[in-house]
């Protein structure tokens, strides 16, 4: 063998093994990248998930806002994507518990009775004015003692929640979409796909509330959010009763 085909042979041999390698670490990267998204979501190879769909509040008839099937086109793609497998069921079709499979509820306390089970469950300190009726504080969030007034089409905000039940590693979250409007409700589900990996680099597997604001939706649609603040703690602290806050109230301007 001369010495311009030995080069040639070790040549070939050494970019086929930097081939191979580059091969390995480039899946080996996929595969701990699949498994971050995996643990974030609770969603393993082949596991279950509940999407719970709530209702078109505007209809008269069952039905589900278009911006509220937009989100459960984003959820669906997240689930896909980690290799499990997704039920879609109806807000008041659901009667089981949670922790089981990972649950994705989105909506709002008038149109998701799923929602208000586990905001009172898991977020006291979050109220929702539900009232019909309208007024400068229809629709507004209470968060501790904040107040998020709506201003429909400039200014909306939605809550983003990753909530666990009790400590068992192997509980399944509950991820919550309680927006003020239903295209906020797409702006959060958009929101936790493009930065699930680095709220998975903060939070890991804990619980965490976000309070996002969608900026002019009427121009921008679902696309200009921003965060407005971790609000977990004050979430998942009780606000006092109605009563209580009326007596306070009344204490402190006499």
């Amino acid at each position: 063998m001369t010495d311009d085909v030995r080069n040639i042979v070790l040549a070939a041999v050494a970019a086929g093994i930097c081939a191979v390698l580059g091969w390995m670490a480039r899946t080996y990267l996929w595969n701990r990248k699949l498994r971050r998204k995996q643990a974030f979501f609770g969603l393993p190879e082949n596991s279950e998930s509940l999407l719970v769909v709530n209702r078109d509040a505007a209809s008269p008839e069952p039905a589900v806002h278009r911006f509220d099937v937009f989100s459960l086109l984003e959820l669906a793609a997240i689930v896909k994507d980690c290799g499990a497998h997704v039920q879609v069921v109806t807000q008041d079709a659901v009667h089981q518990g949670f922790g089981e499979r990972t649950e994705f509820c989105l909506g709002a306390p008038g149109s998701n009775r799923r929602l208000v089970a586990h905001m009172a469950a898991m977020l006291p300190g979050v109220r929702v004015n539900a009232d019909p009726e309208a007024g400068p504080d229809r629709g507004a969030f209470q968060i501790g003692g904040e107040r998020y007034r709506l201003e429909p089409g400039v200014t909306e905000y939605v809550i983003l929640a990753r909530l666990t039940a009790g400590e068992r590693r192997e509980a399944r979250p509950v991820f919550l979409f309680c927006g003020q409007r239903a295209i906020t409700n797409q702006a959060a589900t958009r929101y936790l796909a493009r930065h699930h990996e680095r709220l998975a680099r903060k939070y890991g597997a804990r619980s965490f509330v976000l309070l996002l604001k969608v900026v002019n939706s009427q121009a921008y649609g679902p696309d200009v959010v921003e965060l407005v603040g971790d609000v977990t703690k004050a979430a998942q602290t009780p606000l006092p009763a109605p009563a209580a806050q009326k007596a306070q109230k009344a204490h402190s301007e006499s």
